[in-house]
């Protein structure tokens, strides 16, 4: 008899599994626009500019999307509030990621922006989360304040190659952080393998959203096969994400061995596997955790500071006040440093403003769900790409007043003038995918911006007629973004900041 209750109760648990799972399916896909029978969205998705679209699609659909492109399933969150819910509150089920065939083809593999989620995912993550707490961020702050200097210096006396400057600044930052190594001048062999590096990653398509990473078959098929564009690419730039996997690491090795290598990251995961047999995963765990820090950090850093510099020809009034700023708290006899942040809530404001307004990661990289799951009524099934628009809630009217204007003063509270608007914290993705040197790039950006306001005036570049040339508003696309290039003229605030600025290199 009991067999028989017991058989009853299995069978009764068992029909009410399948009805809800049945009832699950029977929900709606979150609305997305028409698609074509077997195709799906294939002809609507767009080809550049993937964010900016889906913004305006997410004004007549909502803020939860969905696509289909050949049978792949993908859902567009476009609110800070549905990426929380879901890349966040169930984390466990949003924190895989889709396929991204051309990354790791390219060579960016192991690195924790790009690894599935499992155990190696959560040691990648532990190491660098450990690495860059916001506890540790003062032992960086010496390393982002001489650079800075030299930054400024340069741009008082370089006075047109600004992006330039920017680029070796902020290389200049991971490399010495992740290796131990100072760039001192533009033939230093870490610039170039760090900029072809870079471009690799910014020209390698969509992360998990090329017909490469949906069809991995096409890496196999010759490069006139139609779709076959980014295995090509992958094949033939792999050279570069390898150089900077492995020359930094012989270069420190060596210095180890030397007994000249200076404090680093991987000095530090070298040290504490000093004496052991490591295997090819294990080495190459080591190379790829360091590789991100410049992967994740200087590119989108160096786009954040662009960013700066485009925003100051369009809104010359809050370079001004950045400069009253500076002026009333740290006056014409010293420079800002790092114990000056609390003072300067201006500079704070136009850090966070830079990320919002335009962010360097404007579709973030894709997560992936790992299991079916219902949300507002609506059915996300297992396996759906999962991409955050980020630069769809920076523009979310409902959060941000004028979300297309720069102002920073949308960040001060309303008793001083401002809206008591939020920092836009999905700048940096959202849960266990969040970057774990968010800290360190808001801080490299920071007191780059402190030491500009101090030293530098930031103007129009002139025409051959002495007319000021206003550059477009126009943004280069990639798994980061950056302002097209464009022109501007920099010079020393005053002779006095140009002796200070003189003093303090001199002084390294």
């Amino acid at each position: 008899m009991d067999n028989v209750y017991i058989s009853t109760a299995l069978a009764f648990l068992y029909l009410l599994a399948l009805l809800h799972r049945r009832s699950k399916k029977r929900l709606p896909l979150p609305p997305g626009p028409p698609a074509d029978p077997l195709i799906g969205h294939l002809r609507v998705m767009p080809t550049q500019k993937h964010e900016q679209v889906f913004h305006e699609w997410s004004k007549l659909y909502g803020d939860v999307i969905h696509l289909k492109v050949l049978g792949s399933n993908m859902i567009v969150l476009n609110s800070v509030e549905a990426a929380t819910d879901l890349l966040e509150k169930r984390s466990a089920q949003y924190s895989d990621r889709p396929n991204v065939t051309v990354y790791l083809e390219l060579g960016w593999d192991p690195i924790l922006v790009f690894l599935p989620y499992g155990p190696r995912f959560r040691k990648h993550r532990q190491l660098l989360q450990s690495h860059f707490s916001q506890h540790a961020g003062p032992k960086f702050q010496p390393i982002q304040f001489q650079n800075a200097l030299i930054l400024a210096q340069g741009l008082t006396e370089n006075t047109s190659d600004f992006q330039h400057l920017l680029g070796r600044y902020t290389t200049a930052v991971v490399m010495r952080i992740a290796y131990g190594h100072q760039i001192t001048s533009d033939d230093d062999e870490f610039v170039k393998i760090a900029h072809d590096s870079g471009w690799t990653l910014n020209n390698a398509g969509p992360p998990g959203g090329t017909m490469v990473d949906l069809f991995p078959i096409l890496m196999n098929l010759p490069s006139w096969f139609p779709g076959t564009y980014y295995a090509s690419f992958a094949r033939k730039w792999r050279w570069a994400a390898e150089a900077l996997h492995n020359r930094p690491y012989e270069y420190v090795k060596k210095r180890m061995a030397e007994g000249t290598a200076q404090p680093s990251f991987l000095q530090e995961q070298l040290e504490a596997t000093s004496g052991k047999t490591l295997t090819k995963d294990e080495i190459g765990d080591i190379k790829g955790s360091a590789a991100v820090i410049f992967a994740a950090g200087g590119e989108t850093t160096w786009a954040s500071l662009e960013t700066f510099f485009l925003a100051m020809l369009h809104y010359p009034d809050v370079q001004k006040k950045g400069q009253e700023e500076i002026d009333r708290v740290i006056g014409p006899d010293r420079l800002p440093t790092f114990d000056d942040f609390d003072s300067l809530p201006y500079v704070q404001c136009v850090t966070q403003e830079i990320l919002r307004w335009h962010p360097a990661g404007p579709l973030g990289v894709p997560h992936r769900s790992t299991e079916d799951d219902t949300y507002r009524g609506m059915f996300i099934p297992k396996g759906s790409i999962v991409f955050s628009n980020i630069m769809g809630m920076a523009l979310d009217e409902n959060v941000y007043a004028e979300p297309t204007k720069f102002n920073p003063d949308r960040f001060l509270p309303k008793s001083q003038g401002g809206n008591a608007e939020p920092h836009l914290g999905a700048a940096f993705g959202f849960g266990r995918r969040i970057c774990p040197g968010r800290h360190l790039a808001a801080a490299s950006i920071w007191i780059a911006v402190a030491m500009i306001f101090a030293t530098v005036q930031i103007t129009k570049a002139k025409d051959e007629s002495g007319k000021e040339i206003t550059p477009d508003l126009d943004f280069e696309t990639g798994i980061t973004s950056r302002p097209k290039r464009f022109r501007c003229t920099t010079a020393p605030r005053s002779d006095r900041a140009a002796r200070l600025l003189n003093n303090e290199v001199d002084a390294l």
